[in-house]
């Protein structure tokens, strides 16, 4: 099994945690987004849509989009399970997943911020303000439907990890590194944050300890 990956990339984060949760070891094979790895032709061969993360496992075609991908592992290596079985208690967690995946996320990848400066000549600050609004207005939600639900336990959803928590960390991740987004002002999603990053798979699979991740960046 194959991962292709990028170190700051959130979709690959949520990819490489899933895989560690589940017990799976995949090569990973990294694409400097920035440099335009993306866009050669071996790759776009395996996905045309010219982005990570894409796994590849031998004799079986490759799969793209991190959500999706997450379904697939979830079906294929039920265990440890990470969704849970009730239906209401399955649709919550994947719209919590979705809020900062699906909602905030495709706003801030690189080719939208080459996009932003490229192409609309945008300047450095309004482009980080850019960031800022979608990675926090996300923030907010996701602090909102934790809070308020009891359904919200060490992690977001009761005391097992799920989808929910692998998209959120990897979002406040991004947060984190792209506009230092402080955490105090969202501390139910602190608290799952913490509780998660205390974990192996979430830990060891962070941007920072990729093989590609640059040696300055703390």
């Amino acid at each position: 099994m194959k991962l292709f990956t990028y170190w700051r990339s959130q979709a690959s984060y949520r990819v490489r945690i899933a895989l560690a949760l589940k017990g799976l070891d995949a090569e990973l094979i990294t694409l400097d987004l920035l440099k335009g790895d993306q866009f050669a032709d071996g790759y776009r061969a395996l996905n045309p849509e010219m982005v990570v993360p894409t796994l590849v496992e031998e004799g079986h075609p490759p799969l793209s989009q991190s959500l999706a991908i997450l379904e697939f592992l979830e079906e294929r290596h039920p265990e440890p399970p990470l969704l849970p079985v009730e239906a209401y208690a399955r649709a919550r967690v994947r719209a919590l997943a979705q809020v900062v995946a699906m909602d905030a996320h495709p706003f801030i990848v690189p080719r939208v911020r080459k996009y932003l400066e490229n192409e609309l000549g945008l300047p450095e600050a309004t482009r980080n303000t850019w960031l800022a609004h979608w990675l926090t207005g996300a923030s907010q939600a996701v602090e909102s439907m934790l809070a308020h639900d009891p359904r919200t336990g060490r992690f977001c959803h009761g005391d097992q990890v799920s989808v929910a928590d692998i998209c959120i960390v990897a979002h406040f991740t991004s947060a984190k590194m792209l506009c230092r987004l402080e955490m105090e002002a969202f501390p139910t999603a602190a608290r799952v944050f913490s509780a998660c990053m205390q974990l192996d798979a979430f830990a060891r699979t962070h941007p920072l300890r990729q093989p590609d991740a640059p040696k300055a960046v703390s």
